[in-house]
């Protein structure tokens, strides 16, 4: 099956390409969650005017990124969590909770959009990517301390 994307899909293509899906993936996830066309004659058509839009509005989107960049490089995340023997937490420090505690610091950023392949288990200093947009990443840091313990 054919379809033109309508919002860029990761491993799969960017906004506006005609390509080639299993049938599916294409019917079943694609079209209902409205990121992708049917390549049709008709559609094939309306794909250039979407691709003329779109570039304008992926220069928008970048140029708003990159004043994020600046403000999003100066920022640093401070987690405090319960820790064990060999400074092993217990629990994580996980995508949702770098993203919770950026939207307490006033930045709006989806928690799929922190790239953390794994949860912080450990103690230390991190520096973590923040994909803002395709050609725009920033790098927060991020330090898991451990809590300290009440004296009794």
């Amino acid at each position: 099956m054919e379809v033109i994307l309508k919002e860029d899909v990761s491993n799969l293509g960017h906004r506006g390409d005609v390509v080639k899906v299993a049938d599916g993936y294409g019917r079943n996830y694609l079209l209902p969650k409205k990121l992708a066309l049917e390549a049709t004659a008709a559609n094939k058509s309306v794909v250039e005017q979407m691709k003329e839009s779109a570039v304008r509005r992926s220069a928008k989107e970048k140029g708003e990124a990159e004043q994020l960049l600046t403000l999003l490089n100066d920022v640093a995340l401070v987690f405090e969590r319960r820790v064990g023997e060999n400074e092993h937490l217990f629990g994580s420090v996980t995508s949702s909770d770098i993203a919770h505690q950026l939207e307490e610091k006033g930045f709006n950023i989806d928690r799929r959009k922190v790239q953390l392949d794994e949860p912080l288990k450990s103690v230390g200093e991190f520096h973590i990517p923040v994909k803002l947009h395709r050609e725009v990443t920033a790098h927060i840091k991020v330090t898991v301390k451990g809590e300290e313990k009440a004296e009794a």
